[in-house]
């Protein structure tokens, strides 16, 4: 069995899209977050220092999508990927950017899985 944390459709702020006047205003996107840590949930012992805070990682997050802007929901997508494997004790991350651009649809989204390489 796997343990995982999970942050489920976090609100952040970012200029992202291709034509420039898309990036011009910010646009809310929606993160979820499936954490595998390297740690089983047994070994913790109770304690938040042997887990992934997951405040602490929604603060980031939020930081990271408005640190830039960015033409595509797939670079951010890699970008938060890339953080939390190189930032926090994880073995896997599956990352979910959500869009509302397109009309007649709830959403457009990208998924990313990524894993730490051993």
């Amino acid at each position: 069995m796997t343990d995982t944390i999970e942050i489920r459709k976090l609100r952040v702020t970012t200029h992202i899209g291709v034509p420039d006047e898309e990036r011009a205003a910010p646009q809310e996107l929606l993160l979820s977050i499936v954490m595998t840590p390297q740690a089983s949930f047994r070994h913790l012992g109770d304690d938040i220092a042997q887990t992934v805070d997951y405040y602490a990682v929604s603060l980031e997050l939020e930081a990271l999508a408005a640190e830039k802007p960015r033409k595509l929901i797939e670079t951010l997508a890699a970008d938060v990927a890339d953080h939390l494997l190189s930032h926090h004790p994880l073995r896997r991350v599956d990352v979910l950017v959500e869009k509302f651009i397109l009309p007649n649809t709830e959403c457009v989204a990208v998924r990313t899985v990524r894993e730490k390489v051993a």
